[in-house]
């Protein structure tokens, strides 16, 4: 199974790997449902493959809390050929430097990203740069909410490809995008629903703790509210959720009780330590 749009942002925890795996956990008979919903869109892996697979679903939305990502996916939309034009522009200006002046022009454009009021193919353009040319892909932010991963030393990387951007533009003409909570769904949901929920996972461990995909960490309170949250969704909503694989930790049986809890394996291709990498377990949790 393979989709013809990837992702145009590398993203820790991404799921472009596991869609063998997750597709043929969906519900039966997606194809006639009414709405998919991503409340945590990262990367947009199982967006792009349901976008592709599942053309009869009208209603597509996706959400996300990083105002920041959101933004790039309006860009991605709606300011396409502006947002390509200063993709060349960066691209250009990066193959043309040594090395001293690549991590140089990283580090500016990290600091105008963090401060400077750019419109918003400009600054769409930052958000995708930095993500093609930091450390290992990662997207990290201080107390502040500022973009803080360091210079990821990579003389060639594509950082404008343009076929990739336009055929995500295309495929998200009917996409709704929204930002803020994921309990902001609920308002969307429209029929036959289904959620495919990617939150930031639950430490496997205390060494790693790494949830700072804005300045609100997603803790353990916030893992037992969305536990909560999937709980109330009513019977015509059917969904799914991805997380980690703890090793002697019951949490998601106590949290998920009466619902369907699988084991996966999955690659880890993003991480901050090349040990935290590799082949790893993670959860499936569905109500049906």
């Amino acid at each position: 199974m393979q989709t013809n749009v990837r992702p145009f942002l590398k993203w820790a925890g991404g799921k472009k790997q596991l869609l063998p795996q997750l597709s043929k956990m969906f519900p039966s008979q997606l194809g006639q449902f009414d709405t998919f919903v991503e409340p945590f869109i990262g990367g947009g892996a199982v967006l792009f493959y349901i976008l592709s697979s599942y053309p009869n679903i009208k209603n597509i939305v996706i959400n996300d809390i990083n105002s920041k990502l959101i933004k790039t996916y309006v860009a991605v939309k709606e300011r396409t050929e502006a947002l390509i034009t200063c993709l060349e522009e960066l691209q250009q200006e990066y193959w043309e430097q040594d090395f001293i002046g690549q991590k140089q022009f990283y580090l500016v454009k990290r600091q105008q990203f963090n401060t400077m009021d750019l419109n918003i193919h400009e600054f769409a353009s930052l958000f995708i740069f930095l993500n093609k040319t930091c450390f290992n892909g990662l997207y990290r932010v201080n107390k502040k909410g500022e973009f803080n991963v360091p210079f990821g030393q990579y003389k060639r990387p594509l950082i404008c490809d343009y076929n990739l951007i336009t055929k995500a533009s295309q495929m998200l003409k009917n996409v709704t995008i929204m930002e803020g909570d994921y309990t902001n769904i609920l308002t969307s949901l429209q029929g036959r629903s289904f959620i495919y929920f990617d939150p930031p996972y639950r430490p496997v461990s205390g060494t790693s703790n790494f949830t700072a995909y804005n300045a609100i960490k997603f803790d353990e309170s916030q893992q037992i509210r969305l536990a909560s949250f999937c709980k109330i969704l009513d019977d015509d909503s059917k969904w799914m959720l991805s997380n980690s694989c703890p090793d002697n930790d019951d949490f998601f049986r106590k949290h998920y009780q009466n619902f369907e809890i699988r084991k996966i394996k999955a690659r880890r291709s993003i991480g901050a330590k090349a040990s935290s990498r590799g082949n790893i377990q993670e959860l499936l949790i569905t109500n049906y």
